[in-house]
């Protein structure tokens, strides 16, 4: 987290993830005292220039299950978009049986016995739309659905908070993630926000990857466990692979052995950026949704 002052005035809208590979590291907690942290920094620079600063964006991509606004103490009203996905829907009258669809769908969501129609498999499905583009009989429609919302709260002059939520149940919320991150960026620009901190969902699927997508700093934030060592590597790797330059937070780092996560930096040649120790006030301002004014 350092030496982020100097870049408040750069036009530039600086994209950083707030990640990790395991849940319950306090990752959603770091995000929002990290919000906090450039938001002040933010109002110094503008109060010293006699000007009002740009901002800063904290978008929650966790959309199976967001709580940023909980830790706020805020609640999600009206939602600001509707974002919506295609499914394949089937033609019976057009379809000729001919198995193609099955064969290009590479996620398997399509199942058709010998001699049989297709069956579509929502909750395997993607809606990347290879079937109804490879059906050389045109029996395959694209059919619109609801899978997730978008909410906006104003926490102060210069700092917003971005929520994305998908609908219970849905197995692929990578295209939410998306339309989130999408949502978030126009509303930097819109605002001229100086930064988006993007907190993703833990683990290393593909919502996680659509988040850390394109950043120019990731954070990974971990434990001093067994369990931490092992999904701190997942992540780092993850985060190699996608070529995003990445930092490591060591939470609650009083509490456990860090050995195996000292060894996982000389593997990869990353030092521990921050090390927060365990704070039993910080403990209370989370169970009480009273983060906001909360810092470190």
């Amino acid at each position: 987290m350092r030496n982020q002052k100097s870049k408040i005035n750069n036009q530039k809208i600086i994209k950083i993830a707030i990640t990790g590979g395991k849940g319950g590291t306090g990752k959603s907690t770091i995000a929002i005292l990290f919000a906090n942290k450039l938001v002040k920094e933010i109002e110094k620079v503008a109060s010293s220039a006699t000007r009002r600063g740009g901002g800063v964006i904290l978008c929650d991509c966790d959309v199976e299950c967001p709580n940023d606004y909980l830790l706020l103490g805020q609640k999600l009203k009206k939602p600001q978009k509707k974002v919506y996905a295609e499914f394949p829907k089937l033609n019976k009258t057009k379809c000729k049986k001919c198995g193609l669809c099955a064969k290009t769908c590479r996620n398997n969501a399509i199942f058709q016995p010998p001699g049989k129609y297709p069956v579509f498999i929502k909750d395997l499905c993607s809606g990347c739309g290879a079937c109804w583009i490879v059906c050389p009989h045109g029996a395959i429609e694209p059919e619109k659905e609801e899978v997730g919302q978008i909410f906006v709260n104003k926490i102060k002059d210069n700092f917003w908070l971005i929520t994305g939520s998908a609908k219970p149940g849905l197995e692929e919320t990578g295209p939410i993630v998306s339309q989130t991150k999408k949502f978030a960026l126009n509303l930097a620009k819109k605002n001229k926000a100086n930064y988006i901190l993007f907190d993703t969902a833990p683990g290393i699927h593909c919502p996680v990857i659509s988040a850390i997508l394109d950043c120019d700093l990731a954070y990974a934030v971990t434990e001093p466990t067994p369990m931490g060592a092992h999904d701190l590597n997942l992540i780092l790797d993850l985060c190699q692979k996608l070529k995003v330059k990445t930092k490591i937070i060591l939470n609650q780092a009083n509490l456990g052995d860090k050995t195996e996560i000292e060894n996982i930096t000389k593997k990869y040649k990353i030092k521990i950026d921050k090390e927060i120790p365990y704070s039993k006030k910080l403990v209370k301002a989370y169970s009480q949704g009273k983060l906001l004014n909360f810092f470190i």
